[in-house]
């Protein structure tokens, strides 16, 4: 069964399995993360139809490059990571070491991580990709990225915030777990900048999208 939707101009989501459980996006012939070390194979099928040119990843959580590698060698395409986590894509002990003392955060690595994957390009804040800009957002990693388009006002913002309960699966605006973040405060933060860019469609790492500025907006303001 197929799971990719497009949600706007060159804009499609992978919905992943559970449906929006862990998602990934393609932007202008860009994939943007690609789940567990699982789910490469999903993804390879449900991206074959579209022309990928690069790979790019939100933040280095196993969850989001677990099949960076094989898809990135497969496809014999570049793979982009923000320069304060390319590290710990490279480096699987690095990754280990930037989560939380709590030991969910090394199981579901170990479940869910793939082999650590060389980086061809470190992104930075104001970079391009495709038609999108490179935002820095900081807090649930390090080198966390959003990607922004304003021509349209959308939003992808990785695990800044989440669509819906990672356990119960309820949909609702979230934080990331404070036990898979590294600082909260600084997250909350950037919740913050994202929500006063005022996106009309926003793309969550889990969860299905939203369409509605004012909900993110207030979902913001109830943090501070």
């Amino acid at each position: 069964m197929t799971m990719i939707v497009e949600l706007a101009e060159d804009v499609y989501q992978i919905c992943g399995y559970p449906r929006y459980a862990i998602n990934s996006y393609v932007i202008d012939g860009i994939l943007i993360d690609a789940g567990t070390r699982f789910s490469g194979r999903r993804i390879l099928r449900d991206i074959a139809r579209l022309d990928i040119r690069a790979h790019a990843v939100t933040h280095a959580h196993p969850d989001h490059f677990g099949s960076s590698r094989r898809i990135c060698e497969e496809l014999q395409i570049p793979l982009w990571v923000g320069h304060a986590d390319a590290a710990a894509v490279e480096t699987l002990g690095i990754m280990y070491d930037r989560f939380p003392d709590h030991p969910a955060p090394r199981i579901l690595s170990r479940l869910q991580g793939g082999p650590p994957t060389a980086v061809d390009r470190h992104l930075h804040e104001g970079d391009r990709v495709g038609s999108f800009v490179v935002l820095e957002v900081p807090g649930h990693t390090v080198g966390h990225l959003a990607f922004w388009r304003e021509s349209d006002r959308t939003l992808l913002l990785g695990d800044v915030a989440t669509g819906h309960h990672p356990f119960t699966g309820g949909r609702g605006l979230r934080e990331p777990m404070d036990f898979l973040t590294a600082d909260s405060r600084r997250n909350r933060e950037s919740i913050t900048r994202l929500a006063g860019l005022e996106p009309d469609l926003v793309c969550f790492g889990h969860g299905p999208v939203l369409r509605d500025s004012d909900k993110f907006a207030e979902f913001a303001t109830s943090l501070r």
